[in-house]
């Protein structure tokens, strides 16, 4: 007995650490993607299918290391399936196990939907009416659409939010309607567009609207708020389209100067400035200001720097050091760029040493992390919304007209692929599949059957 003890004792061990070096390697370049927002029992459940947010596990655009898409695709070449979804929406698709869901609202944004996608086949499993309005904003921008925040799924619910217009836990399975709002408002002019990320017990988003400016945090399970923090910038003008912003707030553990502990952070931009959080409260922990407005992307962190493009008006990407207190613009600016940084393609880090950008008018450039020092720039042509994705140790960028280019991190063309419509909202990465939506359907991208 005591021998049998030993042996289930070892083997049990073995385990723990193969399993923890196994979500370390394929499953979280940070804690972020199982610690703050996931379990890591529920992450195993969700296998090789695990795209829960806005730029994925770890809202990086980085696909597990051992995902291998295809670099070659057409609207007939490795297509798995394709699916058309009715309306127009911007939102990114998500994934969890067996099921991919998207949320959609028709062209005049009277009616707003969530819909459910087989993995395997691409069959619509459910299609849920969420809100229904009567009118809708008469300055929203054509561009935009009334269905661009992407939506976040845990093991039980998907979150989704049209801005304004009402956010709403839904269950996974069926649709139904858990809880929803529609008591936070704002004029967002030109439509809505933050995503809402999930933190521990908390459901946070941005509301940066002309005329009111706030950052709310819901209890995922009632919907109730937690806190509300409204944004105390000096935005230089009344002005109300230069205060609204589009950014999707990002969670990092920093170490902090002076201490053992590591400190949570939520890193928030907003228009002429970002701001970092605690989540938990609310409670502002530092900023650094910028001239820019609209900003509309979501920040990167290596450990050192924080990375962010900071909006419209000839937009920068910045790098900030980490572990500031207070207003750290003159202290811990490490560097900025200006030249072909897009204002809405996120960046995306590279490499151990490199970040990579891709500017709206299509743009791919490669600087080092530490300097901003531009290495490699290549010109794609197009015009460029969704942001790039890394998998398979290639870059991946999606124009609006419909192209899809693949290269090296070292700039190398790898492949230029072409489907029937453009692409505004970024793809996901589920196995080795890329799940890629259209402005008319979703695709996926595969070589498997």
């Amino acid at each position: 007995m005591p021998r049998l003890m030993f042996c289930n004792l070892f083997l049990a061990v073995v385990f723990v650490i193969f399993l923890a070096a196994g979500m370390g390697k394929n499953l979280a370049q940070d804690p972020y993607s199982v610690g703050w927002a996931w379990s890591a029992r529920e992450v195993e459940t969700a296998g090789d299918a695990f795209w829960p947010q806005f730029r994925g596990p770890t809202g990086d655009g980085h696909a597990k290391l051992s995902a291998n898409p295809p670099v070659n695709w057409s609207a007939t070449e490795n297509v798995r399936w394709q699916t058309e979804i009715p309306g127009k929406a911007w939102s990114s698709p998500v994934a969890w196990g067996d099921t991919i869901w998207v949320t959609t609202a028709t062209e005049n944004g009277l009616v707003m939907s969530a819909i459910a996608l087989d993995r395997n086949s691409g069959a619509i499993r459910w299609n849920k009416e969420v809100f229904a309005n009567t009118e809708t904003q008469k300055d929203f921008h054509v561009f935009n659409s009334y269905g661009s925040p992407t939506p976040v799924v845990d093991a039980e619910y998907l979150y989704v939010s049209f801005g304004s217009y009402g956010t709403a836990a839904l269950k996974r399975d069926s649709g139904e309607i858990a809880w929803q709002r529609r008591d936070l408002q704002c004029n967002h002019f030109r439509g809505p567009g933050s995503s809402p990320i999930l933190f521990r017990n908390l459901l946070i988003f941005h509301m940066d609207g002309h005329d009111k400016q706030f950052v709310v945090a819901l209890d995922k399970k009632t919907g109730e708020t937690v806190w509300k923090v409204d944004r105390t910038v000096d935005y230089g003008t009344e002005d109300g389209d230069v205060k609204k912003a589009f950014g999707t707030p990002q969670i990092i553990e920093v170490a902090m100067p002076g201490s053992s502990k590591k400190q949570i952070q939520m890193i928030s931009t907003t228009s002429k400035a970002v701001l970092a959080y605690d989540p938990t409260d609310g409670k502002e922990l530092w900023r650094v200001r910028y001239s820019e407005f609209s900003s509309a992307t979501r920040p990167l962190f290596d450990g050192q720097y924080i990375y962010l493009n900071t909006g419209f008006s000839k937009g920068k990407l910045i790098a900030i050091g980490a572990g500031g207190i207070g207003d750290i613009t003159q202290t811990h600016v490490a560097w900025e760029a200006a030249k072909a940084i897009g204002s809405k393609p996120s960046p995306l880090l590279i490499g151990s040493k490199n970040i990579c950008t891709v500017d709206d008018r299509g743009v791919l450039s490669a600087m080092e992390r530490a300097t901003g020092t531009l290495l490699w720039q290549e010109r794609l042509g197009g015009d460029f919304s969704a942001s790039p994705i890394f998998a398979g140790d290639r870059i991946y960028c999606f124009d609006e007209k419909g192209k899809g280019h693949v290269y090296s991190i070292d700039g190398k063309q790898v492949g230029v692929n072409t489907l029937e419509s453009g692409c505004l909202a970024s793809p996901a990465v589920v196995g080795n599949d890329l799940i890629v939506r259209t402005r008319t359907a979703v695709y996926c991208i595969g070589t498997g059957k």
